[in-house]
């Protein structure tokens, strides 16, 4: 094989919304590295996207024809997780062979050009049944339930036959041989338990004073913890992420900030977004019942916990506070003086959905927040979110 090929056909990518309205589903991170990280990091190869011939596709984007003119290709489902069994499995797949699920769902193939027809269909090879556990994503809820497994398998896979930094003396530890800090990292004065799962701070990242840490943990590189945080596992903050107050098993993708008091858990959170002083989710209904959360098919339950799932540059003012299972989609400026309605559209302006975000102003409001990063709102994303607001589409 020479490279991997992920596709989001039969993966029903729709029910991901609001992260896949802005992204591959293979470029959701769960864990701490993203699906596509994991297999590339695994395999050791590169990756690309089948083309989908809509607006996501992109520079990683190619044909079936085109990926097999460099050699054999890996062809994936992008909500597609490895796991020991699975990533064996498939280092032993025979040219031309597929790996099914007992129900028939192909987990992989391993492609030939002599297996694509002109009609640039495959030609379907033997196929090979696997028994073992499958970990996939169906819908948004399913990162931060599945977070603290990914947490523990990408934490062995990353840090094996590698040493860590040195964990400074001021700070107080529990089990230190399950805390591996990357370089260039500082964590001070901080409490650490990691009997409860690992820890992993990222290159260059930054726990400050009082920080109270229970893993499982991760932060990537460039992202920080502010004083006197609490983080209760499953959690992970991907990179140049800042949070402060309160967390519990929660995903933040990167560049976003919660950094401020408040409470935040049983949540997902897309990329640059910043929560206002004092926002805070509802992760619990009072009665305990199932939480509903809204979904393109219907509302779906997500089972006793679910906070607030938030897409890609969405922002909440100071003193938010969001309801049980919230979905908001993508560029939401989000305010006003009672909980959030359930589902808040993309492009909303307030609280109750009935203003839309003037698109002009949305990019620069954007840009702003980018600025603070050392970051440009790229051509492609402009595009984008032209897409997403003039096609309106959910969520």
């Amino acid at each position: 094989m020479q490279q991997l090929l992920f596709t989001e056909e039969n993966c029903q990518s729709e029910n991901m919304y609001p992260f896949t309205l802005t992204r591959q589903l293979q470029d959701v991170r769960v864990g701490i590295m993203t699906i596509r990280q994991k297999w590339e990091w695994l395999l050791g190869l590169p990756s690309f996207d089948l083309q989908q011939h809509n607006y996501k596709d992109n520079t990683r984007t190619v044909t079936l024809a085109a990926a097999l003119q460099s050699g054999n290709c890996l062809l994936l489902p992008g909500n597609l997780l490895p796991t020991k069994a699975l990533v064996k499995a498939i280092k032993k797949l025979k040219p031309g062979h597929q790996l099914s699920a007992p129900d028939g769902y192909r987990l992989a193939y391993h492609i030939t050009t002599g297996q694509l027809t002109q009609s640039h269909t495959i030609e379907a090879g033997d196929s090979i049944i696997f028994n073992d556990e499958i970990k996939s994503i169906h819908y948004p809820w399913h990162i931060f339930q599945l977070n603290d497994w990914a947490l523990r398998q990408d934490f062995e896979w990353l840090t094996a036959k590698r040493h860590s930094q040195k964990i400074s003396k001021s700070n107080t530890v529990i089990k230190p041989g399950h805390v591996f800090i990357e370089k260039g990292a500082r964590v001070e004065h901080a409490i650490i338990n990691a009997a409860t799962g690992p820890v992993y701070i990222g290159r260059n990242a930054e726990v400050m004073e009082g920080c109270i840490i229970r893993g499982p943990f991760a932060m990537g590189e460039g992202a920080c913890l502010k004083m006197g945080t609490k983080v209760y596992g499953a959690t992970t903050l991907g990179p140049q992420c800042i949070v402060g107050g309160e967390v519990k098993n929660a995903v933040l993708f990167g560049y976003s900030n919660k950094a401020h008091d408040g409470y935040l858990g049983d949540a997902v959170i897309g990329e640059w977004c910043n929560m206002g002083a004092g926002t805070t989710n509802s992760n619990m209904k009072n009665n305990v019942s199932d939480v509903n959360v809204w979904t393109l098919a219907g509302e779906k339950k997500a089972g006793k916990k679910c906070g607030v799932l938030m897409g890609d540059y969405s922002r909440t003012a100071v003193n938010t506070t969001i309801n049980t299972g919230t979905v908001i989609g993508v560029c939401c400026h989000v305010f006003g003086n009672t909980f959030t309605l359930k589902h808040i559209p993309s492009f909303t302006w307030g609280i109750e959905g009935g203003t839309k975000y003037d698109f002009d102003k949305s990019l620069q409001d954007i840009q702003g927040w980018k600025n603070l990063k050392h970051q440009h709102l790229q051509e492609a994303e402009k595009q984008m979110l032209k897409t997403i607001f003039e096609k309106n589409l959910h969520s």
